[in-house]
């Protein structure tokens, strides 16, 4: 039996070439495998079949939207997760799945090797490549598109040349990658920063400039995750989806960034994530009204660095594993609805309750009724500046 590598297979065009180029260098057989975590529009069993007809053996399709939702999109919601403080990680979060993937379908059919299709500037040459060893160090990873130096546009004529089924032109040339959580897109010219995205690059939100009513809508959360959405109870995979339609129906979620890439470049990337970034604004509010404040403090630096190890493609490291941890004990009070108003591209608070709430009328109005002691603020005031002042002193002195 002839060797095998298994391919992380998208339908899109460097993966489909990658096919023959990977058959042509190695000389091993190719096996496809496409992992389902919610690519809008895109009909599987038309991307199982286009990897036949492009030279795989073999093509493998497997639903892993739930999973993606639950084990990836949510402990990305507990950590506010927000790279460069915008960038929802959308597709950061589904390489680890993909890789776990990659790795246990190679170990089951004896293959040596793993392959992808991404370029040698991307972040996600990392994320595939670093989470396979984490998980199954003795594979060899291999990258067609950056180890040939094959371009975008040869690529495209590659695949003219040998008729291969995919949708990319020359008139065409963006780089789209999208799952249930978002969108993005890259390359064209979008790699003039200058150049203002345009109105058909989006699909997952609408025009927020068009006049409409606003949306409101109410997000349960019991320990942190989304449970009910007005009421009506979820899973997380329901609760995107929801989310995806009332938040992107608003313009909610346009993202058009310059970002650090990981390889030490700076990119142009155009996301649309409606709703990671309705889900993170309700997310953060209700940990305003239930965590301590000190605990609080400490977490939003664990959530910056969080973001970071999962954008670099440390998912499968020790100390994210660490910041797991700790990010799940700081949810055990995070339950509660939070009142979204979703109107011309903005996601606005408008309503907190909880159970678990810290915040405390009676301590918090200035009205009558008041059971603050007002009185102990004083004293309160010279300890907390006593340090202060005993260093200014010795300062003024030394002048």
């Amino acid at each position: 039996m002839a060797e095998r590598v298994v391919l992380a297979y998208s339908g899109g065009l460097d993966t489909s070439v990658g096919i023959g180029w990977l058959k042509d260098a190695t000389g091993k057989e190719v096996v496809a495998l496409a992992i389902d975590v919610g690519q809008s529009g895109e009909d599987m069993d038309v991307i199982r079949q286009r990897a036949l007809d492009c030279g795989a053996v073999e093509s493998i399709v497997v639903d892993a939207k739930d999973e993606f939702a639950s084990d990836y999109v949510v402990p990305a919601l507990k950590a506010n997760a927000l790279y460069q403080k915008r960038y929802p990680l959308v597709s950061a979060l589904s390489r680890p799945l993909i890789a776990k993937y990659l790795a246990s379908t190679a170990k089951e059919l004896g293959a040596n090797s793993v392959a992808h299709g991404c370029t040698g500037k991307g972040n996600d040459q990392v994320r595939f490549e670093a989470a396979v060893a984490a998980l199954a160090p003795e594979l060899t990873s291999l990258a067609p598109v950056r180890d040939f130096a094959l371009t975008r546009d040869k690529a495209i004529e590659y695949a003219a040349l040998h008729n291969l089924p995919i949708a990319q032109s020359k008139k065409s040339p963006y780089s789209i990658d999208q799952n249930v959580y978002g969108r993005a897109v890259e390359t064209g010219f979008l790699e003039d920063p200058w150049n203002a995205p345009i109105e058909d690059l989006y699909t997952y939100t609408q025009d927020p400039a068009i006049t409409r009513e606003p949306t409101e809508v109410v997000i349960s959360f019991d320990q942190g995750v989304p449970v009910a959405i007005d009421g009506v109870p979820v899973t997380p995979l329901q609760a995107i989806e929801l989310m995806n339609m009332h938040a992107g129906n608003q313009g909610v979620g346009r993202i058009d960034i310059v970002e650090d890439r990981l390889v030490g470049i700076k990119s142009r990337e155009v996301y649309e994530a409606p709703a990671g970034i309705a889900l993170i604004a309700a997310h953060e509010e209700l940990e305003n009204m239930t965590v301590e404040r000190d605990l609080a403090r400490y977490k939003r630096g664990v959530e910056s660095k969080w973001a970071e190890l999962v954008y670099d493609g440390l998912w499968f490291s020790g100390l994210k594993r660490a910041l797991d941890v700790f990010i799940d004990e700081t949810q055990k009070h995070v339950t509660g609805d939070i009142r979204l108003k979703l109107h011309a591209g903005t996601a606005v608070v408008t309503g907190r309750k909880s159970t678990q709430s810290l915040y405390d009328f009676n301590l918090a109005t200035y009205d009558t009724g008041d059971t603050f002691d007002q009185s102990m603020a004083k004293g309160f005031i010279e300890l907390w500046s006593l340090p202060s002042k005993i260093s200014a002193r010795r300062d003024l002195a030394g002048k």
